[in-house]
């Protein structure tokens, strides 16, 4: 089976197209920061393009799910379930922070590992996962010093810092989860905290009731 990996939970606008037996087929990844919404589907065709696929030999999206950055986690995922919804095959949600672990766990086997994303306002993001890849603790938004004290806690610990891990990886970690044979639940944004922007009081127009 070919699936369609896509990423868009941080700085990079990333597809991959995954084959279950032969491994990845082709990819494009573009470093953004904002603006995902306008380039994912440009950045989608070329992977496809490279994969020597079309949308028509897909048989399941794969989408990080975050935490990440709010807006871009609402595009990748919106773009995940629209694209399930069209081809008829289903959509599993990866978090940026089990595909951290995961990336770790492959580069050394055999450890657990603690998934860290600096989250800002003084915060960071984690979660801890066994040497199987089972998690452990969290997800959840802690304080620095909070997340420096598990990290110290735990003993002979793979950390696992950054924004994302290679959209292989979400590839890899949606396909198994498709393997293990219940119907995933339909991907939804992991938001660990309140968005950063919020409306203005004293601007919002009164409601109208509906006739």
């Amino acid at each position: 089976m070919r699936l369609l990996a896509i990423d868009t939970a941080a700085d990079l606008c990333a597809a991959c197209v995954w084959d279950t037996e032969a491994g990845e087929r082709g990819r494009c990844t573009l470093e953004l920061g904002k603006g995902h919404a306008e380039r994912l589907m440009a950045v989608i065709d070329e992977a496809l393009a490279k994969a020597g696929s079309t949308y028509a030999d897909l048989g399941a999206i794969v989408v990080a799910v975050g935490p990440g950055s709010f807006t871009g986690v609402r595009v990748g995922v919106a773009a995940a379930r629209g694209l399930a919804l069209a081809l008829g095959v289903p959509a599993v949600g990866v978090t940026t922070l089990e595909a951290l672990a995961r990336q770790a766990r492959e580069e050394s086997p055999g450890r657990p590992a603690l998934a860290r994303i600096e989250a800002g306002r003084g915060q960071a993001y984690v979660a801890a996962f066994s040497a199987a890849g089972e998690l452990t603790f969290g997800p959840a938004a802690l304080a620095l010093a909070a997340a420096d004290t598990l990290i110290r806690d735990r003993r002979d610990i793979l950390l696992a810092a950054g924004k994302t891990a290679d959209i292989a990886i979400y590839a890899r970690c949606g396909a198994e989860k498709l393997a293990a044979g219940a119907p995933p639940a339909k991907p939804k944004p992991l938001y660990l905290r309140e968005a950063d922007a919020k409306p203005q009081e004293g601007f919002a127009l009164p409601r109208k009731a509906l006739p």
